[in-house]
């Protein structure tokens, strides 16, 4: 198995204060992975810098090296708009454009230099579908994206990651404001995407950890404490402070 991304000796700075410490991953393609941990041990910061989203926080820098499918992604030749497409995100708290559905989707691909009415429908209808919730808004394409509930919007954001054909999708807990049912929803079309893209998930939820990804690595203080298969580390785990959080010791 290939992987996606390959981490290595990755120090993080805001300012003088340093969120991430020496992290060395190497993440799997076609596979989901979680990145676990108390809140602000430095996993949305290294999610976050897989699409250079840390790029628009003054005083951020990095030392070390991030390679996706082996092509740096903080070197100068790297295209941001382009590494923005080839790794889509969506975010905790669903961030739609105050517009249609249609042109939530459309959004992504328009930007791209895609402008056939054809071909945008097209787009539109596989990522909705890819997504999962096309049955729910094929009669409401042309209304406001807002008016749909909180789990819809999330799979609308997924749906608009999907329409510019990322090769990595990042969730920054993608279901922390959800109810059950639709943080199912959205673990289940996980799970079937997977087949085609890479998943890394923030979560705060372990046993949503457990129930859908293959490897999950252990957060604490901006280090990596442990990172393995997702079994082993909740079943077997080598480390005494990762045995601690997950038997909620602490954190």
């Amino acid at each position: 198995m290939a992987d996606c991304f390959n981490i290595k000796d990755l120090d993080l700075y805001y300012g003088d204060f340093k969120a991430l410490k020496k992290v060395n991953m190497d993440i799997e393609e076609n596979k989901i992975t979680a990145f676990i941990g108390p809140s602000g041990c430095g996993k949305s910061t290294l999610l976050r810098s897989l699409n250079r989203m840390n790029d628009l926080i003054e005083g951020c820098r990095i030392e070390g090296s991030i390679k996706l499918f082996s092509e740096d992604i903080y070197g100068k030749d790297m295209d941001v708009t382009l590494l923005r497409k080839r790794v889509g995100m969506a975010f905790q708290k669903p961030n739609l454009f105050p517009m249609s559905v249609y042109d939530n989707v459309a959004y992504g691909p328009r930007t791209h230099g895609i402008k056939g009415r054809y071909e945008l429908d097209e787009i539109v209808e596989t990522s909705l579908r890819n997504a999962a919730i096309w049955d729910e808004v094929k009669d409401r394409l042309k209304k406001s994206a807002l008016g749909l509930s909180g789990g819809q919007q999330q799979r609308l954001c997924i749906a608009r990651a999907l329409a510019v054909n990322p090769e990595v999708i990042l969730l920054d807990e993608p279901t922390s404001a959800l109810d059950p049912i639709s943080t199912g929803k959205i673990e289940e079309l996980l799970m079937t995407l997977v087949n085609k893209y890479s998943i890394i998930i923030v979560t705060h939820n372990m046993q949503q950890a457990t129930r859908i990804s293959d490897n999950t690595a252990f957060f604490l203080q901006g280090e990596v404490v442990e990172y393995s298969n997702t079994e082993k580390l909740f079943s077997m785990p080598e480390n005494k402070k990762t045995e601690d959080y997950i038997t909620g010791r602490f954190g």
